[in-house]
C-alpha cells in the first residue's frame, strides 16, 4: 500500500504519528514528576522543564526537554516504507537513530541506502549518478529523478567538503528520509499494486491486450 501522510510529533500536539508504534493517535501530556519521599517524609517533585506525552494507542511515552524530543532519540522522522528491502530498512533505521546527533552521518547512511536502492532497481549500484542517468533513459518520472538526485547530492556533501553545511541545517537531512520513502512508493509500491491489479483481469482480456500491443 502507498504510504499515508505522516504527522510528525510536535510539542504539546493533540495527535500525531507515535514514534513508538507509528500509529496516528491522540496524545496525553504531563509534566515530569517523581516522589521525594524518604523514611515516610517528603512529597511530589515536579520539573516543568520536561514534558511527557503518552500515546493512547500503545500507552508508551515520549519525553521532551524544552521544545526538543529527547526520548526516543529518532524524534519526528517517519518509519521506513515497508516495501523497502530489509537491508535498506536497516540503513534507514540506523540513520534515523543518529539523525539528531549527527546529521552528516545520517545523510551518509541514506546515500548508502540510495546506492543499494539503485541496485535493487536493476542498476550496477557502483556510481549513483550513472545509475540515475540510466533510470532516466528508461523513463524514470521527473519527480523521482529529482528525489534521487537530492539524496545523492546532499549525501555526497556529507562525506566530501561541499557548499551545504549539514551541521547547521538538520531539516535538510530530515527531508531525505521522506525522499527515500517517496522513491520507494513510486518505484516499488505503486508498480507492485498496479501489477497485482492487472493480474486479476480475465485471461481472455489479457490475451486481447497482448494481441493489440503486438500488432
Amino acid at each position: 500500500m502507498a504510504k499515508k501522510n505522516h504527522v510528525p510529533p510536535a510539542l504539546q500536539g493533540e495527535a500525531f504519528n507515535c514514534t513508538r508504534c507509528g500509529i496516528y493517535a491522540k496524545q496525553d501530556w504531563y509534566y515530569m514528576s517523581g516522589s521525594t519521599e524518604k523514611d515516610g517524609f517528603g512529597g511530589i517533585y515536579q520539573n516543568r522543564d520536561f514534558l511527557i506525552s503518552r500515546c493512547e494507542a500503545c500507552n508508551e511515552p515520549t519525553i521532551w526537554h524544552g521544545d526538543s524530543m529527547v526520548y526516543p532519540v529518532h524524534s519526528s522522522i517517519e518509519n521506513p516504507n515497508s516495501d523497502l528491502p530489509l537491508d535498506i530498512q536497516e540503513d534507514y533505521e540506523e540513520a534515523r537513530l543518529i539523525a539528531n546527533f549527527s546529521p552528516r552521518g545520517a545523510a551518509a547512511l541514506l546515500r548508502l541506502a540510495l546506492q543499494k536502492l539503485c541496485r535493487f532497481l536493476g542498476e550496477p549500484g557502483k556510481n549513483i549518478n550513472a545509475d540515475v542517468a540510466s533510470l532516466v533513459a528508461k523513463g524514470l518520472p521527473a519527480k523521482v529523478q529529482e528525489a534521487l538526485d537530492s539524496v545523492r547530492v546532499i549525501g555526497n556533501e556529507a562525506v566530501h567538503l561541499g557548499s551545504i553545511d549539514l551541521k547547521d541545517d538538520k531539516e535538510i537531512v530530515f527531508k531525505l528520509f521522506k525522499l527515500i520513502n517517496f522513491i520507494s512508493v513510486k518505484m516499488i509500491a505503486e508498480p507492485r499494486e498496479i501489477s497485482e491489479l492487472y493480474g486479476t483481469l480475465p485471461a481472455d482480456k489479457l490475451e486481447g491486450i497482448a494481441r493489440r500491443d503486438f500488432r
